[in-house]
């Protein structure tokens, strides 16, 4: 499903939301432990997991970008910068699992936010897809498939 996206202040917010069928220790884990958070997204690692730690992005080029930790609850919450914006984890334990919210909070709507949306889609259909025991074979056409309806998404906001 497509995340929604509103014009909220002073910016925008978009919502993805993930039922899984698995824990909230699994799914927790997914996002904090470095081995399995580089199955998803390799360019992330975290450097200390709390309240004011961070996280750090290779930027594939040498150079790398520090992302501050800005809320912190284990397994229930997990906020970071991302640039001038916001990413928030949220995990509900459901009686068949685990309910995910993840929010980008967005100071601007810039012709890079349809990509980033895209790719915040398929790093949760990834996720889904490793704790299921499955692999989603061509990461790349996925997001070229979720690009496009981003990019539809984000020209109505404007």
């Amino acid at each position: 499903m497509l995340a929604t996206i509103k014009q909220v202040n002073d910016g925008y917010m978009a919502q993805f939301e993930r039922h899984f069928q698995h824990s909230v220790d699994r799914v927790w884990a997914m996002l904090t432990d470095n081995q399995k958070l580089k199955l998803w997204f390799p360019e992330l690692s975290i450097i200390e997991l709390r309240e004011g730690g961070s996280i750090q992005f290779d930027m594939q080029d040498g150079t790398y970008e520090e992302m501050t930790i800005t809320s912190y609850s284990p397994q229930s919450i997990l906020a970071f910068t991302w640039a001038d914006d916001l990413v928030r984890f949220e995990l509900y334990e459901e009686s068949a699992g685990c309910f995910c919210i993840m929010k980008e909070e967005l100071q601007t709507i810039t012709e890079h936010t349809p990509r980033d949306l895209a790719g915040w889609h398929v790093c949760l259909d990834v996720i889904q897809a490793l704790l299921d025991g499955r692999e989603i074979e061509t990461r790349k056409q996925e997001w070229e498939k979720w690009y496009e309806q981003y990019r539809e998404a984000v020209h109505k906001l404007s």
